[in-house]
């Protein structure tokens, strides 16, 4: 688990789930564009590498958890599913989603709800493949949300994380420690115009467990054939996992 639950909005009472919803509320509408200026574009790679991976399994019916603004769902298209399903806790986001999904014409395709991660409203055994793209860092409860991913994928099904997680080789460390903590929150707040929105985003890779330990994770919640890939130096990590 996490080593200490870090919330949005810390002066606040209400749960880590409602604040992330409303953190996500609040910068929807310049998420995509702060998303892949604040990463110089290179999340769209790193997506590319999840379509890569999914389009193994040749999936037909896929679950995107946290789906955003729908980008990993919309990318996901490439792999020829039947049908792709998003849910999100933002409604906020899930708004801007939709209007790409329609302006892309893939509304027989892609189906987007506003639902919790951690109470999937789906039957056992229904998915091919759950995706989650810098989604699993923001559940209340990890294992909870894990669990239920677990629940809802068929036999033999895969999972896919896309997640940050946190370099170790010098000199790349201190300076993406330093770019990631001192210039990352505050073009974020003076672009996005939540104070508190680019704050939470180090602070929340800083106490996610990550590699080895995420992995260990997905084992206790009895998923095999686990592995995980560093990518560029290890700012994100893919980690893929059978039910």
């Amino acid at each position: 688990m996490s080593k200490k639950e870090v919330k949005p909005y810390s002066e606040k009472e209400s749960s880590k789930k409602q604040q992330v919803a409303e953190m996500f509320d609040n910068i929807s509408q310049r998420y995509d564009f702060l998303n892949h200026f604040l990463s110089l574009s290179i999340d769209k790679g790193w997506r590319k590498k999840v379509v890569k991976i999914a389009a193994r399994s040749n999936p037909k019916n896929i679950l995107d958890v946290a789906t955003g603004t729908a980008d990993l769902a919309i990318a996901l298209t490439r792999v020829h599913p039947e049908k792709i399903t998003g849910i999100d806790i933002s409604a906020g986001m899930l708004s801007v989603g939709d209007k790409k999904i329609s302006e892309k014409g893939l509304t027989s395709i892609i189906s987007l709800q506003q639902a919790d991660s951690e109470n999937l409203p789906f039957e056992d055994n229904s998915f091919d493949i759950v995706t989650v793209a810098f989604g699993v860092r923001n559940f209340e409860n990890l294992e909870k949300g894990l669990r239920e991913i677990y629940r809802v994928l068929k036999k033999d099904g895969k999972l896919l994380v896309l997640e940050f997680s946190q370099p170790t080789a010098f000199p790349f460390r201190q300076l993406y420690q330093f770019y990631f903590k001192n210039i990352l929150p505050g073009l974020g707040k003076l672009v996005s115009k939540d104070k508190s929105a680019y704050t939470y985003l180090p602070e929340s890779v800083d106490a996610f467990p990550y590699g080895k330990d995420f992995n260990d994770i997905l084992k206790k919640i009895n998923f095999t054939q686990t592995r995980f890939e560093p990518l560029t130096f290890g700012v994100a990590t893919i980690y893929e996992a059978t039910k």
